[in-house]
């Protein structure tokens, strides 16, 4: 079991398996727990679940519980009433309230750290797919494909834009791929989680190296 010290919050169950495989990959599993509200006593394992959770766990940090605190969170689409600016609005106006303010950064790709005033350790944000746009996990890891997985991976986008009546919505046409693409791979029907374990990731892509950096950076 990690270091309950340090928590890693997630959306989801999807979220959590995903990144207790990074974490194991940078050699941080065995002092980050990867959670979801749920895991923690929320009440919902959503991106409103996680920012009504972030309130109960902040003045952890204060009293010692807690030394160390990052989320994860997917920007979503502006034409659902949120987005990458906004969702970063939403974490910031809930840390304000507890002394964190917003680091200056030439780029928020590399991921947002939040200041406390007292010095306690940052607290970090990353809003998938990288910090600015809008979109979702499965957009990130769309960028970070190994190069000899990249012509399966067009098949499978291929197949699912030749799809005369898709049943999911326009905007989760990401996920839709990827899900494909996975059912390509040896071992059909596994999660996103298998991306890690079955090495189809290139971990010197940029996407890659950003999101282990801030990791490591925060734990």
């Amino acid at each position: 079991m990690a270091n309950s010290q340090k928590i890693l919050l997630v959306e989801g169950e999807t979220d959590k398996s995903f990144f207790e495989e990074i974490c194991k990959k940078l050699s941080l599993n065995t002092i980050v727990r990867v959670a979801p509200p749920r895991d923690l006593g929320g009440t919902h394992n959503t991106k409103g679940g996680v920012l009504n959770h972030l309130k109960i766990l902040l003045p952890q940090l204060e009293d010692g519980q807690l030394t160390n605190i990052a989320v994860v969170v997917d920007a979503d689409y502006i034409e659902h009433g949120s987005g990458g600016q906004k969702t970063v609005e939403q974490v910031s106006k809930v840390l304000e309230s507890f002394g964190f303010t917003l680091k200056n950064s030439t780029s928020n790709s590399e991921g947002l750290l939040f200041k406390h005033s007292d010095g306690l350790r940052d607290f970090g944000l990353w809003v998938m797919p990288n910090n600015n746009r809008e979109g979702m996990l499965e957009d990130w890891i769309i960028e970070s494909i190994k190069n000899d997985e990249k012509a399966l991976f067009q098949q499978a986008t291929t197949a699912v834009q030749q799809l005369s009546s898709p049943k999911f919505k326009p905007h989760l046409q990401a996920k839709a791929e990827v899900a494909t693409w996975l059912a390509w791979q040896k071992t059909p029907g596994h999660g996103l989680y298998s991306v890690m374990k079955e090495g189809l990731l290139d971990e010197n892509s940029v996407p890659y190296t950003q999101l282990g950096n801030w990791l490591k950076s925060i734990f």
